[in-house]
């Protein structure tokens, strides 16, 4: 009796190459830019509101600038998380001065820090995310990304908003801010060079914006000497009108 012949698949070596080559790679996570270990928090952990506070380009978050309204929402019963953009650890680390990372990258670094905040809320608390110039232009950019996503945070706030270059009123910085549905509050200098009271009024801005105006104030909502007001006073009243904003929408 005849042995049935064994029948094997003859696959040329090439063709399994290729046939292995197609196969997808496994997807990657994004690699983690800003480390929840750098955090630097205020307030309650039990807050009924995180709002994740960003520095602007070329400062990084332990500023008395930033120090300032971080402990004034603080002392409202908020918690402030503050974290900096991967160019300005590295400058924390290494010294010297370096430019923002690009877009993509600011975002990215929103993405994960609301991840990981967002990781960590209990019950019912919400997160709000804002920052100082650039740091409230990318949150108030990833919050119109998260609306859209239906996945709305609660507010934003943007502390000096940058509308425009110094000097340069039509290269315009507000296409999102048409559209945005996001509870928001511009906290700006009416002398703001990146954009006064004179100006905003043209803007075309989405209702769900709103204003507090700094008497006097420049960028940094400081006023002239002239004015007889001092920068602690325009900090001091639009740290209140920043945690009046963020409690109501609890």
């Amino acid at each position: 009796m005849k042995r049935p012949e064994s029948r094997l698949l003859k696959i040329p070596l090439t063709a399994a190459l290729t046939t292995m080559t197609q196969i997808p790679p496994a997807p990657q996570a994004s690699p983690p830019l800003v480390s929840p270990a750098q955090f630097l928090i205020d307030g309650p952990e039990d807050a009924p509101l995180t709002f994740a506070f960003a520095h602007g380009a070329g400062a990084p978050m332990d500023t008395p600038f930033m120090t300032v309204f971080a402990r004034h929402l603080a002392a409202e019963g908020l918690r402030v998380v503050r974290f900096e953009f991967p160019y300005m650890a590295r400058v924390r680390r290494e010294g010297g001065r370096r430019p923002p990372n690009p877009a993509p990258v600011l975002l990215e670094s929103w993405r994960q820090v609301a991840a990981a905040l967002e990781g960590a809320l209990e019950g019912s608390a919400k997160l709000a995310v804002g920052g100082k110039s650039m740091g409230g232009r990318f949150a108030s950019i990833f919050a119109a990304q998260r609306a859209q996503q239906g996945q709305p945070l609660a507010a934003v706030a943007c502390l000096g908003y940058p509308f425009h270059p110094p000097g340069k009123p039509a290269a315009l910085r507000v296409a999102h801010l048409k559209d945005l549905t996001t509870p928001t509050l511009i906290i700006q200098g009416r002398r703001d060079p990146f954009g006064t009271d004179a100006e905003t009024p043209s803007y075309d801005l989405s209702p769900a914006i709103a204003f507090h105006w700094a008497e006097d104030g420049d960028h940094n909502l400081s006023p002239r000497k002239a004015s007889g007001r001092t920068a602690e006073q325009n900090w001091r009243q639009a740290g209140a009108a920043l945690a009046r904003f963020l409690k109501a929408q609890i």
